[in-house]
Order: structure tokens, then C-alpha cells, then sequence
């Protein structure tokens, strides 16, 4: 199964993102808890994609795509023209560190990695495209 949805890079669009994945995983049984995190992980995903790479220009497109293709089994790309940031890439500031130093930011991608069980950043057809995978751990 394969859910599609593409809107403007205007944070006041993250709305339509989160009721799109809930729509989406509703028909999969996932449980409320680990639909919370997956929809908090994908909503700053992509707000920081907004953010940075298209600096909240409502003409600029993101696409966000759902594949299930086994039981308990999801994967989601995000899919977008801007410029390229690799989570992976970015060190991920230890929380003792951002707490002494009263730092704003970081924490985002310390919970993306803690929620998702694998992120990748990938080029196809031209496009940036940050997939994040998850399993879901049946009740």
C-alpha cells in the first residue's frame, strides 16, 4: 500500500502533513503511542526542510510519500528540490552540551534518530529525497 500528498513549504501546512499521516496509518493499526512519534519525527522533518532548505516559500513543493510493504513495516520519504542537508551528516550536539550552553536547536534530530529505526538521505530523478523507516511493534 502506497499513500501520496504534496503541499507549498509554508509551515502553516505542517497541519495537513500530520492529519495526512494519521489518515494514512489509521488504516494499519498502528497504536496511538507509536503514531504520536512517527507523526512528531515526520512534522520536524519536514518543518526544518521548510525552514531551511526552502526558507517557508509556500511555491516551493514537498511531497511526502508512505509506503507499507510488509506487516508492521513503514517507510517514509520526503521528497523536495531545495538544498540538500543530510541528518546524518549533522553531529548531533550532546544534550549536556546544549543544556550548559543554553543552545537553541539540535534537539529535533536527536529525537528524528531516536524515533525512526533508520534515516537516509539519497538522490533520485533529481530530487532530494530523505527517507526514514520504521518498524511498528505489534500490541
Amino acid at each position: 500500500m502506497s499513500y501520496q500528498f504534496s503541499i507549498g513549504c509554508s509551515l502553516s501546512n505542517l497541519k495537513g502533513i500530520r492529519e495526512f499521516v494519521r489518515t494514512s496509518l489509521r488504516a494499519h493499526h498502528v497504536p496511538e503511542v507509536e503514531m504520536s512519534a512517527v507523526v512528531l519525527a515526520l512534522d520536524e522533518m519536514c518543518s526544518n526542510l521548510m525552514i531551511h532548505a526552502h526558507h517557508c516559500n509556500p511555491d516551493h513543493q514537498l511531497g511526502l510519500r508512505i509506503d507499507v510493504p510488509a506487516e508492521n513495516t513503514l517507510i517514509f520519504e520526503i521528497i523536495d528540490e531545495g538544498s540538500q542537508f543530510d541528518i546524518n551528516a549533522f553531529a548531533t550536539p550532546e544534550l549536556g552540551n546544549l543544556i550548559h550552553e543554553k543552545r537553541k536547536g539540535g534537539l529535533g534530530i536527536r529525537l528524528v534518530k531516536a524515533i525512526m529505526d533508520n534515516v537516509e538521505y539519497l538522490q533520485r530523478d533529481g530530487k532530494n529525497v530523505c527517507r526514514l523507516t520504521k518498524t511498528i511493534h505489534a500490541s
